[in-house]
């Protein structure tokens, strides 16, 4: 397994290849129960209910998880891991519905020093998250710290 370096990164850079992820209804009322007990994401009838989603759907926050979850398993593989730092948009352009297989791609969109840490350096990120039609569920902008080589 090789780790890049801050050094190693380059605007424009693509990650394409992740594992797949597929949900279950089971999946998506369990992740709800505990983390966002809305309607919609713990019943059918009352998901159908619902103008917006019609259907049982995924929370947004069970996307971003397994978004997560892709990401430190892809290409991208940063020198001391993914240390986020925060985030600068998050959306959720379409449902995440059961049965739906989620992969991830990510580029770099930005590089700059770190003015706190100076054996770092942050890379912007935006990740892409699709399901198995190839349309985007979440779209994330994120900062993450990256080690320099030494020296």
């Amino acid at each position: 397994m090789t780790f890049l370096y801050f050094e190693d990164f380059a605007v424009g850079q693509k990650y394409l290849g992740s594992e797949r992820f597929v949900l279950d209804a089971a999946a998506i009322k369990s992740f709800a129960a505990a983390y966002d007990p809305e309607p919609f994401h713990l019943e059918e009838a009352a998901a159908h209910r619902s103008p917006a989603l019609r259907g049982l759907t995924a929370s947004g926050w069970h996307t971003a998880s397994i978004t997560m979850r892709l990401l430190v398993r892809s290409a991208l593989r940063p020198m001391g891991g993914i240390l986020g730092l925060g985030v600068d948009e998050i959306r959720w352009p379409r449902p995440v519905r059961p049965g739906d297989e989620l992969r991830v791609e990510t580029e770099v969109v930005e590089l700059r020093a770190s003015q706190s840490r100076p054996a770092h350096g942050i890379v912007k990120i935006r990740t892409t998250t699709f399901n198995q039609a190839n349309e985007s569920v979440q779209f994330l902008v994120s900062n993450i710290l990256v080690e320099k080589r030494a020296g």
